[in-house]
């Protein structure tokens, strides 16, 4: 099944932001409650090692997504550590409250952040999490490059692996996005009227849920960006981790050499 780049929702700028919100928020209530990231931290410890900064620069943030259980994970390890949330969409009341629940050890930037161009004072490891399928290729390549060119770490994750698995899997979307939002916090009204008065919510994650499989890029295809990168003293590795409460994750994790 090759790729296909539909549209999603989230990505239009005329979406309603209230909608929007309600996505990112569900996403980064479901990826902490089932600890999605627990797994991969075997490879963001290797892109922090591999990092001249202590610090994870997460791109393409959405509501903060799994963040908080990966900065909880790590901390153990590197009380110094600090990550800085962005997006081109920043969700503020979201990026907040992960910022009060870590004593502002996970900060953000209010202001949006382009993926394919990171501005030069954004220094540490560079993380996308379910986020690198929202680009072409053409901007895909871009990220990449930019992040090789600054000399900056790199590590992409995918949950939504290309496959007729996953495609059913997302048919039940809404059913679990209804199920979940009363226990979404910080708790509002007006999240729950567009899940259940008027089920915009479910519905877009769905299509947006579908359509992020359909999207996601291969470990083939992900090479094949790579190697038309020609900056000198990178490397590149891929591979995949298999999940033992969630999907499995494939992943791309570039460092200078």
């Amino acid at each position: 099944m090759g790729r296909i780049h539909l549209f999603e929702f989230e990505d239009q700028s005329w979406f309603p932001d209230a909608i929007r919100r309600g996505i990112t928020d569900y996403l980064q209530y479901a990826a902490n409650r089932i600890d999605l990231y627990k797994s991969l931290l075997p490879v963001i410890r290797k892109g922090i090692s591999k990092s001249r900064d202590g610090r994870i620069i997460d791109l393409c943030s959405g509501g903060g997504g799994g963040i908080l259980s990966i900065y909880c994970h790590l901390k153990e390890e590197n009380s110094q550590l600090f990550i800085t949330l962005t997006d081109k969409y920043p969700n503020l009341a979201a990026f907040n409250a992960i910022a009060d629940k870590t004593s502002g050890h996970v900060d953000y930037v209010a202001e949006p952040v382009d993926a394919v161009q990171v501005p030069d004072h954004l220094k540490g490891m560079r993380t996308m999490l379910v986020a690198f399928h929202h680009f072409r290729p053409a901007q895909a390549r871009g990220i990449l490059e930019n992040a090789a060119a600054s000399g900056a770490v790199i590590g992409v994750f995918e949950a939504t692996e290309r496959s007729v698995i996953n495609l059913i899997a997302m048919l039940f979307t809404p059913l679990v996005v209804m199920i979940a939002m009363p226990f979404v916090r910080p708790f509002s009204l007006r999240r729950i009227a567009l899940t259940y008065l008027i089920p915009a919510i479910p519905l877009c994650t769905l299509w947006d849920g579908l359509v992020s499989v359909l999207r996601t890029y291969s470990i083939p295809e992900m090479e094949a960006l790579t190697r038309s990168i020609t900056v000198t003293g990178y490397h590149w590795e891929t591979g995949r981790i298999i999940g033992r409460k969630g999907p499995n994750i494939i992943y791309l994790l570039g460092y200078p050499e």
